[in-house]
This record gives C-alpha cells, sequence and structure tokens, in this order.
C-alpha cells in the first residue's frame, strides 16, 4: 500500500466545469496505479486540465506533433529513480495533463461515461510516469494496456461496462 500520494490538480482552462468527483476518482486512479505496482514509497503527482488549445501547444513544443491529443505525461524520473521533494521527502513522480474537451469527445465516441475516460487517462498516464512506454508497440504496449485495464477493473470502470445517456444519443 503506497504510504502516501500527494496527488495536485489544477485546473487551467475555463471552457468546461470540471464534474464533481472527478477529482476524487483521479486520486483513486493515482492510488490504484501504485498499488498494482507495489510501490509503497511516498509520492507526489501533478494532475491539470487544459483545453484543446492548450494541450495542442504543450503537444507541439514538447513532442513536435501540432495537434490536439487527449493526455500528456511528463515523468520526472527514469528507470525507476525518482527526485524527492526536499520539504516532504516524496518521490516527485511527475506531470499529467488532460484535455477536458478531449475527454469529453472521447466518452461521446467511445460510448462511455466521462469518470470511464478520465479514468483511463490518468492510468495511462500514470503508467508512462512509473516507466511503461507503448511507442514501438509489440509486447511492452501489450503489458501497459493489461496493466489499465486490471487497474481500471479494480476500481468498476471496466471496458465493458459502457452507458450512454439517452440525450448523448
Amino acid at each position: 500500500m503506497p504510504e502516501s500520494v500527494k496527488v495536485q490538480i489544477s485546473n487551467r482552462q475555463k471552457d468546461i466545469k470540471i464534474p464533481s468527483g472527478i477529482r476524487l476518482l483521479i486520486r483513486r486512479c493515482c492510488h490504484a496505479v501504485l498499488r498494482m505496482e507495489g510501490f509503497d514509497d511516498a509520492a507526489e503527482v501533478s494532475v491539470s486540465f487544459v483545453n484543446n488549445e492548450q494541450i495542442q501547444q504543450l503537444n507541439y513544443e514538447f513532442r513536435n506533433k501540432d495537434m490536439p491529443t487527449d493526455v500528456l505525461s511528463f515523468p520526472l524520473g527514469e528507470n525507476g529513480s525518482y527526485d524527492r521533494n526536499p520539504e516532504t521527502g516524496a518521490l516527485q513522480l511527475g506531470d499529467i495533463v488532460i484535455s477536458i474537451e478531449r475527454a469529453m469527445e472521447q466518452a461521446r465516441m467511445y460510448g462511455h461515461t466521462l469518470q470511464r475516460e478520465i479514468g483511463f487517462l490518468t492510468v495511462h498516464s500514470m503508467l508512462h510516469l512509473m516507466g511503461y512506454d507503448h511507442e514501438a508497440g509489440g509486447l511492452e504496449q501489450m503489458r501497459m494496456r493489461e496493466k489499465e485495464e486490471a487497474v481500471l477493473e479494480s476500481l468498476g470502470l471496466q471496458r465493458d461496462i459502457s452507458y450512454v445517456a439517452p440525450n448523448e444519443r
């Protein structure tokens, strides 16, 4: 069980109100990934909500891709080694940036809840902060997908439960 995980969540966009319960969901996702990974040190993670324009700018600046994306991960560690916050002693895992606009679009497109989409994006990004990568495809990508689904299932957000509210059809 993780000693203590501080998840700093900030909303850096004004277009969309963050629904209630989303912040708690993000914290639960972060804890669940660390628990699954057997990570039991004190840790800190930063999660920010932005809009499509802001995430496109970050995607271009850091990945040279001039298009919006759903989530970006900025790991602060390498090969399981992380800096410690000198004030708290906690390991600094990194930053997660989620486009709330894109998350809403994708939830509609995939026919599931915004909670499932934000949960997936958070778990996906946390695994990146833990050193997993799917860019090359193959076995690494498969391992990462299996871990994502295992964590989401442990939180009751498995893929096969999809619900579309009548007014979203």
